[in-house]
């Protein structure tokens, strides 16, 4: 039977243990601020054209437009932060432009 490291191919697997938290780090790094800057707005309700189909469903149509109103709100506070974190950035980046100019144009 073959071995666990050998189905994986992990048969020096100090080597690669060793090198998971630099991994780690580096999709932390590069996932991490996308992911939290990212601001998905929820979907819109649907209402069937059909008034027959639309007051069968009434109940889940109801539902589904509480929690669109519910979470329109929390992608309104997640624009409205990711807007103030935008500024502060750019206020930073044009800082340090203007640094960067200050030392080459010496």
């Amino acid at each position: 039977m073959r071995s666990f490291k050998g189905i994986y191919g992990l048969k020096n697997s100090r080597m690669c243990i060793r090198r998971l938290p630099h991994a780690m780090v580096l999709l932390s790094l590069v996932s991490g601020p996308a992911l939290a800057e990212s601001c998905i707005p929820p979907p819109r309700p649907f209402v069937p054209s059909d008034p027959k189909v639309a007051s069968e469903y009434v109940d889940i149509i109801r539902n589904d437009f509480d929690l669109y109103f519910r979470d329109i709100q929390s992608y309104f506070r997640c624009l409205d932060e990711e807007r103030t974190r935008a500024f502060k950035e750019a206020r930073e980046v044009s800082e340090e432009y203007g640094r960067f100019l200050g030392s080459v144009d010496r």
